[in-house]
């Protein structure tokens, strides 16, 4: 609690029982062009091949709701959907990245507990290898899978990240908590794309935050007038949770709101220059996709937004003239992002021709 973490538990290694289940979502293709998920293969849920020696695992989460946010905080996340002209980051995207938040803060954790009993073998895990971070974290009591596939926990919604600290030594494992999602099924109605394709199956292929942050190259065109004013990540699923009414505010300056990335207009957003994007983004989670998919990701809402024809005639132009000046010099597939955005609505004009 001192380093900020909501919760820990622990996990034996034995986790053969998920292994089928990993086993038919690689080959249903499910994973995408995440081609890291199934070169590493059954690694995933076998600890001791990740780092010989893991007997058993201590499991952490840290809730990530900003501290200042109102008891209405849901209600108002909902509101900027409606509001087409405004670019909508996740709500954990909008502080700093939590790969190096949890990672030192689990480092500090292995730490104070070596100097409890002694030379210690372990190794710490946000995100960042080949781990079945929920599977760990259910079986230790951290909570229980939802039907969106992320944790739930009834004292914290699912408002958390989760770490991993793979341990040499012998610990007791945490009993595992039952489920309570029960016959409702508001994340699957939610998902803008219908990515949660059956209860506890996800098809990230068609999931938006896959599709803004580790999709690299051109949105099927399809999904892109699904995808609204989201430009990085997507909360729908656990926006209509019923258990993120019990979501806690962090502890942690670390995961606060940062200027720039919550209310900014597409308008504004697209005029940031790559050297202004890695300063806005500077030790963020939003810097690792870099500026040309931003751009792509911003394209897409804005073309989203002429669509919707909600906009006054002089931001709805103005959006435009920001659109057709970034096709100068842009890749062929972002050029094709651009014309589609471009030739929304009514009033849309052709695309200028750029030299050659």
């Amino acid at each position: 609690m001192e380093l900020g973490f909501s919760q820990i538990g622990v996990a034996g290694v034995d986790l053969s029982s998920a292994e089928p289940g990993l086993e038919a979502w690689l080959a249903a293709g499910f994973h995408g062009s995440m081609a890291y998920m199934a070169s590493h293969g059954l690694k995933r849920a076998r600890p001791a091949e990740l780092l010989p020696g893991t007997v058993s695992v201590l499991t952490a989460r840290m809730d990530y709701r900003p501290a200042h946010s109102p008891s209405d905080w849901v209600a108002l996340e909902w509101a900027r959907h409606q509001r087409p002209q405004e670019g909508v980051v996740s709500v954990y995207a909008r502080g700093r990245d939590y790969h190096k938040v949890l990672r030192s803060r689990l480092q500090k954790l292995a730490d104070r507990l070596a100097a409890e009993v002694g030379p210690l073998g372990h190794r710490v895990f946000t995100d960042s290898a080949p781990v079945l971070e929920v599977e760990l974290a259910q079986r230790s009591g951290q909570g229980w899978r939802g039907k969106h596939t992320l944790l739930l926990n009834r004292e914290g919604g699912s408002l958390f990240f989760l770490g991993e600290i793979y341990l040499d030594l012998a610990l007791p494992p945490t009993a595992p908590v039952s489920a309570h999602c029960g016959q409702c099924s508001a994340c699957l109605t939610a998902c803008p794309t219908q990515a949660i394709v059956a209860p506890y199956r996800l098809d990230a292929r068609r999931c938006i935050s896959y599709l803004t942050i580790e999709h690299d190259g051109p949105i099927p065109l399809a999904l892109r007038p699904l995808m609204g004013n989201r430009i990085y990540g997507c909360d729908d699923c656990q926006l209509a949770c019923p258990w993120n009414k019990y979501a806690q505010r962090s502890a942690l300056p670390d995961f606060d709101e940062r200027a720039g990335l919550s209310g900014a207009s597409l308008l504004t957003l697209l005029a940031w220059s790559e050297a202004e994007f890695l300063r806005h983004t500077e030790g963020g989670p939003i810097r690792r996709i870099g500026h040309a998919r931003w751009q792509r990701n911003l394209s897409v809402a804005a073309g989203n937004a002429l669509r919707a024809g909600r906009l006054p005639a002089g931001e709805a132009q103005a959006l435009r003239v920001a659109l057709q000046a970034l096709r100068n010099g842009a890749s062929d597939w972002m050029q094709e992002h651009l014309d589609w955005a471009l030739a929304a609505g009514p009033s849309a004009t052709p695309p200028a021709q750029t030299a050659g």
